[in-house]
């Protein structure tokens, strides 16, 4: 089968030739441009890039020789932006190998060694410690409190580090006819190239109350003050819905699949009582879906952290069609339990090793053993699209990364 056939199968659930790959077709199944670098020296590859796109994740642009040595069937629709070596510049990885970072991307250095960033207003909205491997946030709008009107919200999130300093293509908002220009380029990667296509485009509501208000304050909103909370994601569902109304129009009959985003779970289940999902969160999510879904012919993957199984019904009764990264190291994750209860309803996204235990620490043979066991549990049938579990990290061993796509070749033989 081809690449896009192939997902497409899986994606409804009728069992491809192969489960599909993934390799950085999103800001959450990427890898970091540590272990990408290592990788290369490791397969004795030379030249080409490491191209830092996610600067806050600090993840590489997998170059197309990558993508074709592990069978890669989907791409991100921003890797056809920022493609002229003018549009980037030569830095040093926090570990000493090269790299380049996207022009517009020009963080100071302190008296530490540490990166800071700032808004045009001089406010310092990140930072990465010297040696670091991501930047953190530094700036809460919300901080001290809920805004009496939300006409600066666009304003606000635009200060935010997660928007600030957003991957491609959003990098390029600001270019003239940017969605007319996305679409143009969208179609060209779908004429040459046989590979599924995926936007990532927000969809974040509770990631989003956590970046204005801060972690702490927006936990505590959801109990003491939930009227506050459903103003700020009525608001913040009329930003995406905007974006939406944008996607959907240039891009709705070209691409295959959106990806939302949204942390909704921990190591020990949902982040909050689901009972607080179901009435804060859910009915706005499937608004956004429902519009997503009623104006294109486009899939919708969610990607949540965490133990989810007790939302995954409500995530399938609103109509999401995948979930990513299927963090089967956590409660109730069981590949086999989730399998067995959800297979025939949603895709599972990911799931093909841990990532923090397994693949960053364990001998290349031990890696192997997991990949194919969960590849035994969840390929049949389809409805499954073969990833780590979360980025790959900088920790990560090359001849790790190798033994979980050869786990995944000899799996098939």
């Amino acid at each position: 089968m081809l690449p896009r056939e192939r997902f497409l199968s899986a994606l409804d659930h009728d069992e491809p030739d192969r489960a599909p790959v993934d390799l950085g077709s999103h800001p959450s199944s990427g890898i970091s441009a540590i272990a990408y670098s290592n990788l290369k020296d490791y397969l004795g590859i030379e030249g080409g890039h490491t191209r830092v796109y996610d600067v806050v994740q600090q993840l590489a642009q997998p170059e197309v020789k990558i993508l074709d040595k592990f069978g890669v069937d989907i791409v991100d629709v921003g890797r056809s932006f920022n493609t002229n070596d003018e549009d980037w510049y030569e830095m040093e990885l926090p570990n000493g190998d090269p790299a380049e970072y996207p022009e517009w991307f020009r963080p100071e250095r302190d008296e530490n060694g540490d990166w800071r960033v700032y808004s045009e207003d001089g406010e310092l909205i990140a930072k990465m410690p010297n040696h670091g491997y991501f930047f953190d946030q530094t700036y809460f709008p919300y901080e001290d409190g809920y805004p009496n009107n939300y006409e600066n919200l666009g304003q606000e999130m635009d200060k935010v580090l997660w928007q600030a300093l957003v991957h491609s293509p959003w990098d390029n908002m600001e270019m003239d006819n940017f969605w007319k220009v996305l679409r143009e380029r969208a179609i060209n990667l779908r004429e040459n190239t046989d590979h599924a296509i995926m936007l990532t485009a927000g969809g974040n509501l509770f990631e989003w109350g956590t970046f204005l208000r801060r972690m702490d304050n927006f936990l505590k909103d959801l109990v003491r003050n939930q009227a506050e909370v459903a103003r700020l994601l009525d608001a913040l569902v009329e930003q995406h819905l905007k974006t939406y109304e944008k996607v959907t129009e240039y891009l709705g009959d070209v691409i295959d699949v959106i990806r939302f985003g949204d942390d909704l779970g921990d190591d020990k289940g949902p982040i909050m009582p689901p009972d607080i999902y179901r009435k804060l969160f859910k009915p706005r999510q499937e608004k956004l879906i429902g519009y997503v879904k009623d104006n294109s012919n486009l899939s919708i993957l969610l990607h949540s952290d965490g133990s989810i199984y007790e939302l995954i019904p409500d995530l399938i009764e609103i109509g999401f069609d995948a979930i990513n990264p299927v963090q089967t190291n956590t409660k109730d994750m069981d590949p086999k339990k989730l399998k067995k209860e959800f297979g025939n309803d949603i895709t599972f996204w990911g799931a093909g090793v841990d990532t923090r235990e397994v693949l960053n620490k364990a001998r290349p043979e031990r890696v192997k053993r997991r990949v194919k066991k969960n590849l035994e549990i969840l390929t049949p049938g389809g409805g499954f699209v073969f990833a780590a579990i979360h980025n790959i990290l900088p920790e990560v061993p090359p001849e790790n990364v190798i033994s979980m796509y050869e786990a995944y070749e000899e799996f098939y033989r």
